[in-house]
């Protein structure tokens, strides 16, 4: 390799760890100073491409963060000046061609926490959040938010420009909310950490789970001792740290039966430290329920069913859902409490009839009460699962017939 491709190939390298560390804070600076998340996109993306050019000639800078901050605001006042918008953007022009002096990295105001609250906003539909902040603050490309979603490039492409139109006509503000505000949209937030974790989750897609634990970290790290965070983020490691032990060969492999060595023990004990101080913050919310819950589920020998159903009795107030009911339901169950379990699995069958989790579970519990219709049940569930899930829940109605 000669040593201009040497060279070529060494700044390729630097760039690709400059975006990967600092890609959303660089576009949630641009953000905060465009109001608008395609141009900031757009004018970032370009200076990437002026990167590879003039970092190849010249050198890598001392700061390539701040050169690349500065080099897509020279491109916004190009774009700003060429369109018929300019007389209304004087005053941003101004204000970017005041701030054209290269800047230090470490003083790039780190604006991502408006960012996630804007993308979180509840103007637009719960789907085109998840993208949306899977995009703008995880950098992932188009085609791996569509895959995720089981959607074609086309189709997520256009979901994300219409959600980013969105913002820029609907005047949503690039903030953080009012105090008064604050919880309810948080919540949104956590919402949709928690989605692109459970996307993660239900898929295997181990790279969309840990996307997910690295923005309820940034959460965490933007707006510390929050406990909804905490717990946010106490939930996603104690589930995590199960994923390598969920499978085996293909199959499912239940909780009861999972190898314990497999679990990422670093994990679980900062889950449960987290979750400690959240709770000692005395500000209960569902969050921090959920993470008690997951708690239980890796202390011990097996979990503390009863305590879990209570915990679940308490999330209820919060979230009176029919998924929470339905693990509710599977709580008493294990804690002992079958006959009731099943009468309220009963009463949720309207609501949860496409609900694969549902029909397993009614098809485990019709089968520890003898009931003639499990194996109906296991035949539904096994329909609506996916291969790993269907593995087991074919062995478990195996053995039932057997």
């Amino acid at each position: 390799m000669t040593s201009a491709a040497s060279r070529a190939v060494a700044i390729t390298a630097a760039l690709t760890r400059v975006m990967q560390a600092d890609r959303g804070r660089l576009l949630a600076a641009l953000t905060a100073q465009l109001r608008n998340v395609s141009l900031a996109e757009d004018v970032l993306q370009e200076a990437v491409v002026s990167a590879l050019t003039h970092w190849g000639r010249s050198g890598l800078p001392a700061s390539p963060q701040g050169w690349l901050l500065q080099v897509a605001r020279r491109k916004a006042i190009d774009r700003l000046r060429q369109t018929a918008r300019a007389t209304r953007n004087t005053a941003d022009l101004t204000l970017l061609a005041g701030e054209e002096a290269e800047p230090d990295p470490d003083l790039i105001p780190d604006e991502r926490l408006r960012l996630i609250f804007t993308c979180c906003h509840p103007a637009l539909e719960p789907k085109s959040q998840v993208a949306l902040t899977l995009r703008t603050i995880g950098g992932l490309s188009t085609t791996a938010i569509a895959a995720a979603f089981l959607d074609n490039d086309t189709a997520m492409g256009a979901r994300l420009t219409r959600a980013k139109a969105k913002i820029a006509a609907a005047g949503i503000p690039f903030a953080i909310p009012d105090p008064d505000t604050w919880p309810d949209r948080l919540h949104s937030v956590l919402t949709v950490v928690y989605l692109i974790f459970t996307s993660g989750y239900v898929t295997a897609t181990t790279d969309l789970a840990s996307e997910a634990i690295f923005l309820a970290r940034l959460l965490s790290e933007l707006a510390p001792n929050d406990p909804e965070i905490e717990g946010c983020l106490a939930l996603l490691l104690l589930t995590h740290a199960r994923h390598a032990a969920r499978s085996r060969a293909g199959v499912t492999v239940a909780l009861p039966d999972q190898d314990r060595t497999l679990w990422d023990h670093a994990a679980i004990a900062e889950g449960l430290a987290l979750i400690d101080t959240a709770m000692t913050r005395r500000k209960p919310g569902p969050y921090q329920i959920k993470a008690a819950i997951a708690a239980c589920h890796v202390q011990g020998a097996t979990p503390d069913w009863p305590q879990i159903a209570l915990l679940y009795a308490s999330l209820l107030r919060h979230e009176p859902t029919p998924v929470v009911r339905l693990n509710h339901a599977v709580a008493l169950a294990e804690a002992g409490r079958l006959g009731t379990a099943l009468t309220l699995l009963a009463a949720l069958e309207p609501d949860l009839d496409a609900y694969q989790p549902f029909h397993a579970a009614r098809a485990e519990y019709l089968s520890r009460a003898g009931h003639p219709d499990a194996a109906a049940a296991y035949d539904r569930a096994i329909a609506l699962a996916n291969p790993a899930d269907a593995a087991w829940l074919t062995q478990r109605r195996a053995a039932l017939i057997g």
